[in-house]
């Protein structure tokens, strides 16, 4: 009998043929971590159990029919004990997704796949060989957390498996015509990325701010050819450091012979334009960007694109934190298809101060793994350096890549800091009101809209996420052009949303307390090119009298608060070191909210539950589409004909604003909102995508209004 494992009208591809196509590619991807061995054999034995008849029948004759052939190999792993029963995981679900370990008796949990009876597949000893491990993954004496560790190489196990499945059965499915495209050398992007800066390194003038990017940029370049380890580039706002942090990249993967660079952003507001860069020095076909509003399914001259989106098989990807990190604590095929390909990677996060607090110890934990075991190297890139170190659990050095630091800091100084104190909101009204150009950034929407509407008149603006991103978008617009008429009024009341990647430059700044990054990153809209004096210049810092507490913010703005109480400036690189350390510190066991380091223990592993848990943007809210344009209008029908779509989802991000919904205890907008008549469900399933009923309840100037009229009252 002949057994096959994919067919197509004209073609058949034999079981013996998919398990070594797929086990030389998997041994090729896992070779990178010295597991090449551990990669071959997931390859040859994760489809055995296509041998049995009745999976031959299903293939050959009747579709519809039900078959496990991915339990076999999983249930022959587990049967040679040792580490060979690791790689049941890996088998077992290459298809469901990694399974928690679990008990017997649950039939999804992986002892409970090793105890059930599948079909025959005894025909494999036929034609298949099993292959003899011959390496160890690392040492128990050589890690910190061995069960952590261990779990780990299963997950870059997983994902050299299923990434070789799949390119495999797409290779035999489209006759060998899948439109991959790899892009360049790293050598050919550095070539062209020197050609790029060739002029700006001409510039050793330290008295003026190109000479000193300059400076930065040179270094970061020499210090490319350093081995691989953790770095930081600790640059003041103006510094050039999405520049000098790509020259330090392109040099060091070039020196080290490493595959490719991933670039990770927390917003993706400031990912697009950072890509657009990255695109224009070094080849549209070289850059990917991967995350929720990009999209390359649209058209046929994306293909390329959206192939390398499944498995990051580029050079230069350029991503979030969000997808970055939830793709590393994944289960599902779809998302760990690319893992192995950040083994040997350069991996630079942007912005580092913006690690999510909530998980910043699973953060930590694999980017050790993926330092220590991976052959990644690490470059911390911000103005404001995160206390890091003390949170990894092995001895850890990290090498600073801004040259003459301290200086750096002291040339770029833009600012004069003004600490107001307390204000009522009639005090900062006056303040406002005396000022030509300035920007005032407040820690809550409510805070912002009120006032606004006190404010209201000529050149005053309200920037916030109750207006949807395309809002926003003409909003910022309407702002920059202003702002460069310097006799015009331009006030503009915002929530922190600029105060990241956004290109402002006002002549004064008022900054309600937060954290310490977040007040420095506000300062950086203030004099931000340089043009003003340093004393003419103002951030002005201020705590509202009728104080409120902020969910998710308070621990931060304490933090700060006790710093300055303490006479602190908190400017300093010191004493922004010192606010993290204390930050952290508070928060103690809340860095891993969802103890996921403790669902990796004593072989007991966890992968399904953790891929459920380990959600960095954990908002109680439900979406509302805000159709007040005519393409609005067009994308809505577009919904209602086809579906709620990953596409058209994307799509219609630019036109919603996220709602918050209550706990049960407390009703918040949504409820009151729902319960006014304002919302109805814009397709029937979609319990959090709600069209907004009540025009009157968005304004031009505000976006969604935060209370709820009904009935004569006024729900607040």
């Amino acid at each position: 009998m002949d057994y096959y494992a994919h067919l197509t009208e004209s073609r058949k591809q034999s079981v013996k043929e998919h398990l070594q196509g797929t086990a030389k590619l998997a041994e090729k991807f896992a070779a990178k971590f010295g597991s090449a061995d551990w990669g071959y054999y997931c390859g040859l034995l994760h489809d055995i159990g296509k041998y049995s008849s009745e999976f031959q029948r299903k293939i050959q004759e009747n579709p519809d029919l039900r078959v496990d052939h991915s339990t076999a190999g999983a249930q022959v792993s587990n049967e040679l004990g040792a580490y060979y029963s690791l790689m049941s995981y890996c088998i077992a679900g290459h298809h469901a997704g990694l399974p928690d370990c679990g008990r017997k008796g649950v039939s999804a949990s992986l002892l409970g796949r090793l105890e059930k009876k599948v079909c025959d597949y005894s025909e494999y000893k036929k034609e298949i060989e099993i292959p003899k491990i011959t390496t160890e993954p690392f040492a128990p004496e050589q890690v910190a957390d061995f069960d952590f560790s261990l779990s780990t190489f299963i997950r870059m196990l997983y994902s050299c498996l299923v990434d070789a499945d799949f390119l495999d059965t797409e290779q035999f499915m489209s006759g060998g015509a899948a439109q991959r495209d790899s892009g360049e050398n790293m050598e050919n992007l550095l070539f062209r990325f020197k050609e790029h800066i060739a002029t700006w390194l001409e510039d050793w003038d330290d008295r003026t701010i190109n000479g000193r990017r300059s400076e930065i940029l040179r270094n970061c370049l020499e210090q490319g050819k350093s081995c691989k380890g953790l770095f930081q580039l600790t640059v003041p706002t103006g510094g050039g450091k999405t520049i000098s942090s790509m020259a330090f990249a392109l040099q060091h993967a070039v020196k080290n012979q490493m595959d490719r660079i991933i670039y990770v952003i927390p917003y993706t507001s400031i990912i697009e334009q950072n890509a657009q860069v990255f695109r224009e020095i070094l080849g549209n076909e070289n850059v990917l960007e991967n995350h929720s509003n990009v999209d390359y399914e649209s058209s046929e001259e994306f293909k390329p694109m959206q192939l390398a989106a499944e498995n990051w098989d580029k050079p230069i990807v350029v991503t979030t934190n969000v997808q970055f990190f939830e793709s590393l604590y994944a289960n599902k095929s779809s998302k760990c298809r690319k893992l192995h390909n950040i083994a040997n990677s350069v991996i630079i996060f942007d912005e580092a101060q913006m690690l999510p607090t909530n998980y910043l110890k699973p953060c930590i934990a694999i980017m050790e793994e993926l330092l220590q075991r991976y052959g990644a190297s690490i470059v911390l890139c911000t103005a404001t350096q995160p206390a890091l170190l003390p949170l990894f659990h092995g001895k850890q050095t990290v090498r600073e890549l801004c040259p003459r630091r301290e200086e750096q800091f002291q040339f770029f100084e833009r600012v004069t800091y003004q600490n107001m104190g307390t204000v009522t909101e009639e005090n900062m009204i006056e303040s406002l009101c005396q000022e030509g150009q300035a920007l005032c950034i407040v820690n809550t929407r409510k805070r912002a809209q009120r006032l606004y509407e006190e404010l209201r008149g000529e050149g005053i603006y309200h920037l916030s996420t109750s207006m949807y991103p395309l809002h926003r978008r003409r909003v910022l617009n309407e702002i920059r052009s202003r702002i460069k008429e310097k006799d015009k009024k331009c006030i503009v009341i915002s929530t922190s949303l600029v105060e990241a990647g956004v290109d402002l430059d006002f002549k004064s700044v008022y900054r309600e307390l937060a954290g310490v990054d977040s007040m420095i990153q506000a300062a950086g809209r203030c004099n931000r090119n340089g043009n003003r004096d340093k004393k003419e210049s103002v951030v002005h810092m201020f705590q509202w009298e009728d104080k409120e507490h902020i969910p998710g913010q308070q621990q931060q703005i304490d933090t700060t608060k006790s710093l300055l109480a303490e006479g602190k400036d908190i400017t300093t690189l010191e004493h922004i070191t010192e606010y993290f350390r204390r930050l952290y510190h508070i928060r103690g066991g809340s860095l891993d909210k969802k103890d996921i380091l403790d669902k990796f223990k004593d072989r007991d592993y966890h992968f399904a539950t953790v891929a459920r848990e380990f959600n960095l943007i954990e908002e109680n809210s439900v979406t509302v589409y805000v159709n007040r344009e005519p393409e609005a209008e067009k994308l809505l029908q577009e919904i209602r004909q086809k579906g709620l779509t990953k596409g058209l989802m994307r799509k219609a991000g630019k036109y919603c604003v996220n709602v918050y919904r209550g706990d049960g205890r407390k009703e918040m907008l949504f409820e009151k909102m729902y319960r006014a008549g304002m919302l109805r469900l814009v397709v029937d399933g979609a319990q959090d995508f709600y069209e907004l009923t009540d025009k009157e309840q968005y304004l031009e100037n505000t976006g969604m209004k935060l209370d709820v009229e009904m009935g004569g009252m006024i729900l607040i």
